[in-house]
């Protein structure tokens, strides 16, 4: 027992540290403030949201590091990050300090390699604890991440209601609150490393149930919370005490489950509960499963070459060079064979999935990342802060959404069975309706519904991307190869951020050296790009998900045949 809540408090722990640590979304709360400080133009504004992303591409070093640290160190070097990435531009906003921009650029790139190094810890103490319900356990943990900008924007407003103290309280928050989790968490995550002492079927599947609809419950929470509009200090304190007692009772839901499970097999020993078909089962099993997933087939037969040929015939045959160079050429055989940096740099499978989210997701990102100015361009610049946490939202449900792969595995559901990479696809598809009904309508009603629909759509990528890595590419490389897929992201908001503000800059007017734009034409370039931009992401999604449908197939009928024996 002592092991089974060990994994499950670690679970708590990381979900607190995702709930506080998604300090980038509300770049778009402050970023108006920082460039008034700073008196600089909308491109250059730009690069210092590319900077919070440039952190990303340096993520590699925290899978790196937690191969020769322990988690726990690696989780306060992330903290001190982002203390002193957030700490100093506070300073700089409350004009305590004045700092050449190069600087900077420094201080926001410390404070997005932070944000990486509190992922990779999170991501890598799921795995290890959950390693048969890790899609489970990390889609929960991750959807956390997008709550952020709405427990800060409660957490401010705890401290003032006045909308000019605002922008320099989120930055102190963001200096502050991590930290403090992190001392919070430091415990279980520094034993994390224990494996679970056993495995019950039936009791991991209602504590992830309940953890599931409590998440639904928190966010549900946090959206009418957020809405809300009070002059008092202490309704607002009040509301955020609230959020953070929900925070609280994930920490209850395992022992009540177990307790429940306990008394159960204890009254009625002679009563037997078959599995709820989305866990799988079993000492025996749990170690095919893992050999499937970690030794490249543990044991188990892995299909040749002239085998995966055999399987599409027919229509596949009559498509000539097209099925064997584009389709099949250098395809996966099997999930969860473990690729060093050079293989996993060769695969085609790889730069697909890494289009994908150049494409998808990333474009995402950025929007939100501009999203202040884009509001302010329409004349809406004082609900800034609502668009911020309605993208935040929005992303929670689509993170928490992109566990249903996983909930639809069970026998019951056999026929709606569907690759994780076509679910990927799926998630794609409201981003360029999003940009398309951006560039043509152009109202503050239409980016509110464009900005739900982007929010959905790349929470659900951040989320499922986190698996889909761990199940194309291995589990033991998953710290170093995720972080080199979502090198993408700092590429990306250079890349797209960059024409929006050329975009801005070219129609807007020069005062007092900074740059204002107002109306449709600031953003309707950008939007028509990124909506055919993102149509390539989702093509090439599609092309993922046919060229490794074939290995996803084999691991289904092989876990079927596993649960078919138990």
């Amino acid at each position: 027992m002592g092991g089974e809540s060990r994994k499950w408090l670690v679970l708590v722990a990381t979900v607190w540290i995702q709930a506080f640590t998604g300090t980038n979304f509300d770049f778009s709360a402050y970023s108006s403030e920082l460039k008034s400080v700073l008196g600089v133009s909308q491109f250059l504004l730009n690069y210092l949201a590319v900077a919070s992303d440039l952190g990303k591409a340096f993520g590699w070093s925290s899978g790196l590091a937690l191969l020769y640290m322990p988690a726990w160190a690696a989780l306060f070097i992330a903290a001190t990050l982002g203390l002193a990435g957030y700490g100093v531009q506070w300073l700089l906003i409350q004009r305590l300090i004045a700092l050449p921009y190069p600087l900077v650029f420094l201080m926001c790139l410390l404070a997005g390699l932070s944000i990486c190094w509190f992922n990779t810890v999170c991501f890598v103490a799921c795995i290890r604890c959950f390693p048969t319900n890790r899609s489970l356990a990390l889609a929960l943990t991750v959807s956390f991440n997008g709550l952020s900008p709405a427990l800060y924007d409660l957490a401010a407003h705890s401290f003032s209601v006045s909308t000019a103290a605002l922008p320099p309280l989120y930055l102190l928050l963001n200096a502050l609150l991590p930290l403090a989790v992190s001392l919070a968490t430091a415990l279980p995550i520094a034993r994390h490393s224990a494996p679970p002492a056993s495995f019950s079927t039936i009791a991991d599947s209602l504590v992830f149930l309940a953890l599931n609809l409590l998440a639904v419950l928190v966010g549900v929470y946090l959206v009418l919370a957020d809405s809300l509009s009070f002059t008092s200090l202490f309704a607002y304190r009040g509301l955020f005490l609230a959020a953070l007692f929900l925070l609280t009772v994930p920490l209850a839901v395992p022992g009540v489950v177990y307790a429940r499970e306990w008394a159960h097999s204890s009254i009625h020993r002679s009563f037997r509960i078959t599995a709820s078909g989305f866990n799988l089962v079993g000492a025996e099993e749990l170690e095919l499963y893992k050999g499937l997933l970690s030794d490249g087939g543990g044991g188990i037969a892995l299909p040749t070459e002239e085998e995966k040929e055999g399987v599409c015939d027919g229509e596949e045959k009559e498509r000539g060079w097209w099925s064997k160079w584009v389709m099949r050429k250098d395809g996966l055989l099997i999930l969860g064979e473990e690729h060093g940096v050079r293989r996993l740099l060769g695969r085609v499978d790889f730069w697909l999935y890494y289009l994908s989210y150049f494409c998808g997701a990333t474009v995402g990102l950025v929007y939100s990342n501009n999203v202040g100015q884009i509001l302010e361009s329409l004349g809406g610049g004082s609900n800034t802060t609502s668009l911020v946490s309605l993208y935040s939202t929005s992303s929670f449900f689509g993170r928490l959404l992109s566990a249903t792969p996983d909930f639809f595995r069970g026998p019951s559901c056999r026929r709606v069975y569907f690759a994780r990479t076509g679910w990927l696809a799926m998630a794609l598809i409201p981003t360029p309706v999003a940009f398309f009904l951006l560039a043509l309508s152009g109202s503050i009603p239409a980016v509110y519904v464009a900005t739900a629909l982007i929010g959905s759509s790349s929470g659900f990528i951040f989320a499922a991307a986190v698996s889909v890595t761990s199940e194309l590419f291995g589990v033991d490389s998953f710290g170093v190869n995720h972080n080199i897929i979502i090198s993408n992201i700092p590429l990306g908001s250079l890349l797209y951020g960059s024409l929006a503000a050329l975009v801005y800059d070219a129609n807007g007017t020069a005062s007092d050296s900074t740059v204002t734009c107002d109306g449709r034409k600031c953003y309707a370039s950008t939007f028509v790009v990124w909506g055919c931009v993102s149509l390539f992401g989702l093509m090439c999604n599609v092309l993922l998900y046919v060229r490794t449908r074939f290995a996803y197939d084999m691991f289904e009928r092989t876990r079927r045949g596993i649960e078919s024996e138990f």
